[in-house]
């Protein structure tokens, strides 16, 4: 099944992501005599784009509509550490676009580094203008104050959501769950169940879409790492969902396909926890690969948990979507001590 092809889209990335086995994860797992799911990780932080993560995809259909839109300026904003940020400017670069990033001070996190390295390095490197905003800063007033700056000087600014988070970026998402039905169908295998960090909702969202095109498949399991409980984001999430799935002729998603797991959210956004700590560990020193501190740290360490709590079956297939997010790493140096 493929979405639609006259939706607005650019090529920002190259083929199709690997689908890998996570063995050695597995057997740690298992490393007390506990059964264990198999364990795949879908690997969208090879997209390839500045450090690669999941927003390059949709990147590519919301580059796509503000090009047929005629922009030649795009507007995002963010926390300081915003992947999505960093991944919209890379965008913005690759496809000749000026990029401003409006980055609040949302997170309450003090080590120097987080204001200075990280994804706020490579903004600065790939050209964005950076406008800093203070946490209680009147968002809309920013965005305003932005936008009429760019049109006194002739441009053409395009409003990209936090997160690329509306219906023409989570169509990427509808699409990343066919591809994904697609590889495990190449590989002999059945998924069960989809692990992924939700933040600003469109990624779930998207999946959810691409669920409710093919009238079943995986369950998408969200791992929050943003919103504190599910009333504070179902209504959003649907509506985004739900707009993706009109978008991509498909059916409605109901509030029952709506799965979000809230224990792993610690302090707040951007705050770390003992357990993301431990799985971002875990997973680089088992399979080699970099989860990040904010989004696939915590999901993980939610993945892990439902395994080790015994809430997932043994003879199931688990995928692990990797949004990305390493270049996060280098503003929390100081929660990965040596040993």
């Amino acid at each position: 099944m493929q979405l639609p092809d006259n939706l607005p889209h650019v090529s920002l990335m190259e083929g199709v992501t690997p689908l890998q086995e996570m063995p050695r994860l597995r057997e740690a797992l298992m490393s007390d005599g506990r059964a264990c799911p198999q364990l795949y990780i879908k690997r969208d932080d090879l997209t390839g784009l500045a450090g690669g993560g999941n927003k390059t995809r949709k990147l590519e259909y919301l580059i796509g509509d503000a090009l047929q839109k005629g922009a030649d300026t795009v507007i995002t904003a963010g926390a300081l550490q915003s992947n999505h940020a960093r991944q919209t400017a890379a965008a913005a670069a690759k496809m000749g676009l000026a990029a401003h990033l409006i980055l609040f001070e949302t997170v309450p996190y003090e080590d120097p580094a987080y204001s200075t390295s990280g994804n706020l390095l490579l903004d600065r490197i790939l050209g964005a203008e950076v406008h800093r905003q203070a946490k209680d800063a009147d968002a809309r007033a920013v965005f305003e104050e932005v936008t009429e700056k760019i049109r006194a000087s002739g441009g053409t600014p395009y409003l990209i959501p936090v997160g690329g988070s509306n219906a023409v970026g989570s169509t990427a998402y509808a699409q990343v769950f066919l591809e994904i039905q697609d590889q495990a169908k190449a590989a002999g295998i059945t998924v069960d169940r989809i692990f992924h960090a939700n933040g600003s909702l469109g990624t779930q969202a998207g999946l959810l879409a691409g669920r409710a095109l093919t009238n079943g498949g995986p369950k998408v399991e969200g791992i929050s790492v943003s919103k504190p409980t599910r009333e504070s984001l179902l209504g959003e999430l649907l509506d985004i969902a739900n707009l993706t799935s009109e978008r991509i002729g498909g059916s409605l998603v109901q509030e029952e396909d709506v799965r979000v797991e809230f224990r792993h959210l610690g302090d707040g956004y951007g705050m770390p926890t003992e357990g993301m700590v431990s799985a971002v560990e875990l997973v680089a020193r088992t399979e080699g690969l970099l989860l990040d501190p904010v989004y696939t740290g915590k999901a993980m360490a939610g993945m892990i948990a439902a395994i080790l709590n015994g809430e997932i079956g043994e003879t199931e297939t688990l995928v692990f979507l990797h949004t990305g997010g390493m270049p996060g790493l280098f503003a929390y140096p100081n929660e990965f001590k040596s040993k």
